[in-house]
């Protein structure tokens, strides 16, 4: 890596198929990121213990400072709370930051773990809201900024 600290990017944008689908979001600035090793790809989901595929999770009650604080939960489409798993991965990505000396993180917007700037509303019905899943609130916590990757032209 160089002087610079590195970045952290969502994995399923560096094009790893771990979305909760078992699916890629592939997007060239992040990839052209990890190619060049100035990012670290991450994926708080399985870091957090859950596997690919799993049922799709969205938050209920709020945002991921609210499940941070123990005010709302993420629930899965099978109805299982899988609060401790997405809090599980926000630890072990906030440590990796930390120790890493990251700054900026580069996540995938809408996910109830990497949402930076909107979520889905907790009900399945595709609607969206403005948030911050829970990975990007524990990095913001940090001091970290966090965003969502551009658009792939």
């Amino acid at each position: 890596m160089s002087e610079k600290s590195p970045i952290l990017v969502s994995a399923c944008l560096a094009g790893l198929p771990c979305r909760y689908d078992a699916q890629s979001k592939s997007n060239s600035e992040v990839m052209a990121l990890v190619a060049a090793g100035l990012a670290i790809p991450i994926c708080p989901e399985q870091l957090g213990g859950l596997p690919t595929p799993r049922p799709a999770a969205e938050i209920v009650g709020g945002d991921g400072h609210a499940v941070l604080t123990g005010k709302a939960r993420v629930v899965n489409s099978a109805g299982e709370d899988v609060s401790q798993q997405f809090l599980w991965g926000a630890q072990a990505v906030a440590e990796l930051a930390q120790r890493a000396g990251v700054k900026m993180a580069i996540l995938q917007d809408r996910s109830p773990s990497c949402g930076c700037t909107q979520l889905y509303d907790g009900t399945f019905s595709g609607q969206l809201l403005s948030g911050q899943g829970v990975t990007a609130a524990r990095l913001q916590q940090l001091g970290v900024l966090v965003r969502p990757a551009k658009s792939n032209k």
